[in-house]
């Protein structure tokens, strides 16, 4: 868990003192943005943990069938998108998932039903994979946009 705990941080470092507008911009030759790569990993945090492993039903959001493009959208931000709200939304969800966890064994299956032939060991190695994959990709984002690189508390610009 402290490894998640830590990919988790480094994610939330990353848009540390950006400004909502910056954070929206997508200045590589990828779509993605600060922003949306926290909006994206907080709504997977919710859904891998309160979905997938709690079995629980979130009306109006993945996985019902009539929503449509959710891939695409998890990542989509507007002008109503803030880094304040989006840091703060994925905080609550990572307390929520430690609350499912905390009373869990590793080898727990899943509770959604058709994944029950995995458990929360895979789910928190899959987590910690693609939140460090997202920081990384916020790390290089973060560079292009104000020269600030590594995961220290404070960025410094070229502190590798």
């Amino acid at each position: 868990m402290r490894r998640l705990d830590k990919q988790r941080a480094d994610l939330l470092r990353k848009v540390e003192g950006v400004s909502d507008t910056d954070a929206r911009r997508a200045p590589t030759v990828s779509s993605l943005s600060l922003l949306g790569l926290l909006k994206h990993s907080a709504l997977w945090e919710r859904r891998w943990f309160q979905v997938i492993v709690a079995g629980r039903t979130l009306p109006g959001e993945w996985p019902e069938p009539e929503i449509e493009d959710w891939r695409a959208a998890d990542f989509r931000v507007g002008e109503q998108d803030t880094v304040k709200h989006w840091a703060a939304f994925f905080e609550e969800q990572a307390a929520i998932s430690r609350e499912i966890i905390a009373g869990l064994a590793l080898e727990a299956p899943c509770g959604r039903p058709d994944l029950v032939d995995r458990n929360l060991r895979w789910v928190l190695l899959h987590m910690i994979e693609e939140t460090a994959r997202h920081a990384g990709h916020a790390d290089i984002i973060r560079e292009t946009i104000d020269g600030s690189t590594g995961i220290y508390q404070h960025a410094r610009p070229n502190a590798g």
